[in-house]
């Protein structure tokens, strides 16, 4: 038998003295050990030494049946598996009695031999116990997934606190009954689970044998986090790598990223806080240190990715993927303020707002280098017949596409609004009215600014055309088809109604000043409405002039473009008016008088009837040659 002072050097190693001396303080915050049948409620003072020397040779037989030097099948099966269950409650209530006679020996008896014989005994519980924890684990790794754990214990994860001294059954028909699942068996087995373990956990931590008991917790967890980060396809992200990534491969990696997010946030992640949290409940300092290590590798990595994304090349197709991002990761910014709330896993946060922050910064630069490409828009080349311009296109293709993105670019801009812009008159951006807009007026701001842009653009390119007419009808056309592209999509709610009634009117305006320019040397062809009368050789001059002017009109509008159809009827329209009905009243009052006059068929050569043929050829694009219309001389 030892002497004494190898009592003391032993228990010194293991750390006893501090255990024994806090342990009554311990005691009293585990509910699952105050219902133990073995718990002394009388004070210290009043055990004898041979009350606990035959509480120490119970504790004996009962822990050394489960000891590995055990002849017995025991060391072999697990102490928490079937009919041995009622066993593994008599066993951690032996440790915990074999606890509280070795701090009663250490204070009152610290000479007793039987301090040694305690101590064995102990270090044999904590080996089996070390032993049922990572079987427990490691047999239920995939009954204990993240998403089974986070569905038992979120929200109600103080039915399991005590479970496990006695209300394990009440607690499996409750659990049963609420979640309404036919595989009542496997939520037992489940519960039954995470009861063991936390029962375990408890007991080797308040035997001093922490280190062990998490050192085998993590290891077992991490593997299960790993892998599930695995299956997401989350490799380990490196700027290098990233960078090599051709985009289409990039873009996939951030598709798969933004649907990986989500369910490592919702599911690995909580649940790993959840479990833990559960397990170690009886020490915050145990349960932050375990969390913190099982995930915070994961999730750095997992939460940098964007962060990387953000620094490859920043071209304008690449932003819609990016804004992508931000909208994943600031939707979840909450998530990961409180998953990791701890102060060991800060870093963690401080990376998913650097992430953010870089996204940010990003999709702004390549706004404004978007915008700074419109600018330098130097093509000199004109749109035959006034059509709409390639850049009128792109660009709003481009601003449309922006405007899916609204509640993105609200949290991208609110925060560093453009330099500049503030001069814009309200009525480019005017405030919508529509219920589901939640937008702040940076956005409206900086979409009615690009196309502001893109409209100075296109006004210095209709200056292109020597045919004031047709510069007049390109400004047409191209405003034209940015209104309609405003009213299709959501810039309409970002921009208002008032913007799309001062650019309609402007369209007008366009309208007229074309129609002025190309139609009124025809229609001052024809005399004024009075009551004189021409003479006969007037009459003739003015068919003449009529014939001349119409006819190089007619020539020069075959080819050119009114996209818009309704656009393009109302023009007919409004020159019909103008032209066929004066052209009429002059073709029935003169044609008469003119009766027999010499070459009258060279005189007269269009009709007010072929008048509306000869406008619906115009504004198709197509030359007099490719439609076979021709000015012909009446009937």
């Amino acid at each position: 038998m030892p002497q004494s002072s190898n009592i003391d050097n032993t228990l010194m190693e293991r750390g006893m003295s501090n255990l024994f001396l806090s342990s009554s303080k311990t005691m009293s915050t585990h509910s699952s050990f105050q219902r133990s049948s073995l718990h002394i409620t009388l004070p210290v003072e009043s055990f004898s030494l041979s009350m606990v020397e035959e509480s120490i040779r119970n504790a004996e037989s009962i822990i050394s049946k489960w000891g590995f030097d055990s002849p017995s099948i025991n060391k072999v099966t697990s102490l928490f598996h079937g009919h041995n269950r009622e066993e593994a409650k008599v066993f951690l209530q032996t440790v915990k009695g074999l606890r509280q006679s070795m701090h009663l020996l250490l204070s009152e008896h610290s000479a007793s031999h039987k301090l040694v014989t305690a101590q064995s005994l102990m270090q044999v519980a904590m080996k089996r116990l070390e032993k049922e924890l990572y079987q427990i684990l490691s047999a239920y790794r995939d009954q204990l997934d993240p998403e089974s754990v986070s569905g038992r214990l979120s929200g109600g994860s103080s039915n399991w606190s005590s479970s496990f001294e006695g209300e394990d059954e009440i607690v499996f028909e409750e659990e049963s009954k609420i979640s309404g699942n036919g595989n009542t068996k496997s939520e037992k087995f489940k519960g039954v689970a995470l009861s063991d373990l936390k029962a375990i956990v408890d007991c080797m931590i308040s035997c001093g044998y922490g280190e062990e008991c998490v050192k085998i917790y993590k290891v077992v967890r991490k593997s299960v986090l790993d892998e599930g980060l695995y299956l997401l396809e989350i490799e380990q992200f490196r700027s290098s790598k990233i960078q090599k990534k051709n985009w289409e491969d990039l873009e996939c990696m951030i598709n798969n990223w933004v649907h990986a997010v989500n369910v490592a946030l919702k599911t690995l992640f909580s649940a790993e806080k959840i479990l833990s949290d559960h397990v170690f409940s009886a020490s915050q300092r145990i349960r932050e240190c375990c969390f913190s290590e099982i995930t915070k590798e994961g999730a750095m990595n997992l939460l940098k990715f964007p962060e990387l994304v953000a620094k490859s090349k920043k071209l304008p197709e690449r932003i819609f993927p990016l804004m992508e991002l931000y909208e994943a990761l600031f939707d979840h910014m909450p998530d990961i303020e409180s998953i990791f709330s701890f102060e060991s896993t800060s870093s963690v946060k401080l990376q998913a707002h650097s992430s953010l922050v870089k996204l940010g910064e990003s999709v702004r630069s390549i706004l404004s280098e978007f915008e700074s490409t419109i600018h330098k828009d130097s093509s000199k080349t004109p749109v035959p017949g006034g059509g709409i311009h390639p850049l009128t296109r792109i660009v709003m293709s481009y601003i449309s596409s922006l405007a899916d993105y609204s509640t993105v670019l609200s949290n991208i801009l609110t925060d560093s609004p453009s330099q500049g812009r503030t001069q814009l008159p309200e009525s480019h951006f005017d405030s919508p009215t529509s219920e589901d807009n939640d937008l702040t007026p940076a956005v409206s701001l900086h979409l009615a600014w690009l196309i502001l842009v893109l409209l100075c653009k296109i006004d210095k390119k209709s200056d292109i055309y020597k045919d004031v007419s047709l510069s007049y009808l390109f400004l047409v056309n191209n405003l034209q088809f940015i209104v309609n592209k405003v009213c299709s999509t959501r810039l309409k709610i970002q921009l208002g109604q008032d913007w799309v009634i001062k650019h309609a009117n402007k369209v007008k305006q366009y309208a007229l000043n074309y129609q002025t320019h190309a139609w009124n040397k025809v229609i001052s062809t024809l005399p004024v409405r009075t009551s004189q009368e021409l003479s006969v050789e007037e009459a003739k001059s003015c068919f003449q002039r009529f014939n001349a002017a119409f006819e190089e009109a007619y020539r020069k509008q075959t080819s050119w473009i009114v996209a818009d159809r309704k656009l393009r009827d109302d023009l007919k329209v409004s020159i019909e008016k103008k032209i066929v009905t004066a052209y009429r009243e002059f073709y029935d009052i003169y044609l008469v008088k003119m009766t027999g006059a010499r070459n009258l068929e060279g005189l007269v050569r269009i009709c007010p009837d072929d008048l509306d043929n000869y406008l619906s050829d115009l504004f198709h694009g197509a030359s007099l040659s490719s439609t076979g219309s021709t000015c012909s001389s009446p009937r």
